[in-house]
């Protein structure tokens, strides 16, 4: 009986040992599974939502903007471009300052002929295409004070000037052939059209104009574009 009793006991023994293996293995099993599956849930759900939301967010980022800044920065150097060309607001070349024109006077009288001719060559030296029209004022200086010169009257065309490009026009006066000492010149006065600026040359011509009876100046200027007499 004692044997019997002995082995009964160690026989429930083993069983109680054997069931609480077992319920120990089933629960690492469970807790082992549980946070591997619960790890691959969190990484596909927040790796994909946030790469694709930033994947998705750089290419509308860097696809649209740029392409449209880039259609901006175009337009304004196209526009940047005409300005600096020397253009006013309707596209036309912008008017030449004398600060932007050298200015030179020549003797220009064919021989034979009773009048003189000075010619006055204006160059752009601006660095942009500029346009005069008109007639350039025109006062002699001489001994007895300033002598301004009438227009011819002739038509004056727009004249458009490339850097470095000129145009010229005549001055025509009488040739004092009197034997007296006429009317001593001293100097040329020529302002640009539409300018207030004047430049001060030497006068190349005669030297001298002959007296008149005032009534009207003996000096006349052409038009831009032209040289010769009366323009």
């Amino acid at each position: 009986m004692r044997v019997h009793k002995l082995t009964i006991a160690a026989m429930a023994l083993a069983a109680g040992l054997s069931l609480t293996a077992c319920q120990n293995d089933d629960a690492g099993t469970d807790q082992g599974a549980a946070p591997p599956a619960a790890s691959t849930a969190s990484s596909s759900t927040g790796g994909s939502g946030s790469t694709g939301s930033d994947q998705q967010g750089g290419t509308d980022s860097e696809g649209k903007t740029p392409a449209g800044t880039g259609g901006s920065d175009g337009t304004g150097g196209t526009g940047g471009t005409g300005a600096t060309g020397g253009a006013d607001e309707n596209g036309k070349a912008a008017k030449c300052r004398t600060d932007e024109l050298e200015i030179t006077a020549i003797d220009a009288t064919v021989g034979g002929d009773d009048r003189g001719t000075v010619a006055v060559d204006l160059k752009n030296g601006g660095g942009r295409d500029c346009s005069l029209a008109g007639h350039a004022g025109v006062d002699l200086k001489t001994n007895s004070g300033t002598l301004s010169a009438e227009r011819t009257g002739q038509p004056a065309p727009l004249v458009v000037l490339k850097d470095g490009e000129r145009t010229t026009f005549g001055i025509t006066y009488p040739i004092n052939d009197s034997g007296g000492s006429g009317v001593r010149i001293t100097g040329l006065v020529v302002t640009p059209p539409d300018e207030t600026k004047s430049v001060t040359l030497d006068w190349p011509g005669g030297a001298t104009l002959p007296v008149t009876d005032g009534s009207g100046t003996p000096v006349q200027v052409g038009p831009l574009g032209s040289a010769g007499q009366g323009g």
